[in-house]
């Protein structure tokens, strides 16, 4: 094997890259100065295509011509037209893994070409192969695709001489799952063996924001008669605000939501 190999985790709302130095897993902090990088890429009205944060930060503007949490449609025949052209979930996951790859060779100094790339436990072989093919349109020779509780076993065993049965319960921004693993030690090498898994691709922090989002639009609509559901760029504003919100609400009691001027509407 020759040449760094990355690991990435390419998440639902949120991906992140990292290598080995001396032995030791080191973080590949983004272009921006991120440790991760929103797993969002839009078009701009000229075609200039964005990803991470430069695309998370005009989603509000251009709504229609950004695309959010891809990776729910890995195996599917989800498509999305820009401008004529047909981008299928790998493709748009690839342009995510691209700027991955470029941010690891900025740190590193020199071209990477091998990957292994985290996927949830229960993903169909469909949804694997899609991540398979996304690396393999980034440019990355996947050296293989680890299931995300693995690693996690993997990253919290491998200094630990006693055998264990541990449970991994990983709830990310659109998917969750959870997962039984036994480490044990074979010739001072930790094995992981998976005893049970279950999940659900569709419950996440995402599905958290709709639920705030829902919320915020029926109350509006209840004090003031407007339904902010047929405005699209306010309905963006008030998905970017319910975000912030469950964030906040992660370390305090109640928060405040404030979006002046959110409708043309008197």
């Amino acid at each position: 094997m020759s040449g760094p190999v990355i690991g990435i985790d390419l998440g639902t709302t949120n991906s992140c890259v990292a290598t080995l130095e001396g032995g030791d897993p080191i973080v590949i902090a983004n272009a921006e100065g991120a440790r991760t990088t929103p797993s969002v890429v839009a078009f701009s009205k000229d075609g200039e295509r964005l990803v991470g944060v430069t695309a998370k930060r005009q989603a509000v503007t251009n709504s229609e011509r950004t695309i959010l949490s891809v990776k729910r449609e890995m195996g599917t025949n989800w498509s999305k037209n820009v401008d004529s052209d047909d981008y299928t979930p790998q493709e748009i996951s690839a342009f995510i893994l691209q700027k991955l790859k470029a941010d690891a060779e900025a740190y590193l100094g020199h071209e990477v070409k091998q990957a292994v790339i985290t996927c949830p436990a229960y993903f169909s072989d469909a949804q694997r192969k899609a991540t398979q093919d996304a690396g393999r349109i980034a440019g990355l020779d996947v050296l293989r695709i680890i299931n995300e509780p693995t690693a996690a076993a993997l990253a919290y065993g491998v200094d630990k001489d006693d055998d264990q049965t541990i449970l991994v319960y990983d709830l990310g921004g659109g998917t969750f799952d959870v997962s039984v693993l036994e480490i044990y030690q074979v010739d001072d090498q930790p094995q992981i063996e998976v005893k049970a898994t279950s999940g659900d691709n569709r419950l996440g922090g995402d599905d958290f924001d709709e639920a705030i989002l829902d919320h915020i639009v029926a109350e509006f609509k209840k004090s003031t008669g407007i339904d902010l559901a047929k405005d699209l760029q306010a309905i963006s504003r008030v998905r970017e605000a319910a975000e912030k919100a469950k964030i906040e609400l992660s370390s305090a009691e109640q928060t405040d939501i404030n979006l002046p001027f959110i409708t043309a509407d008197k």
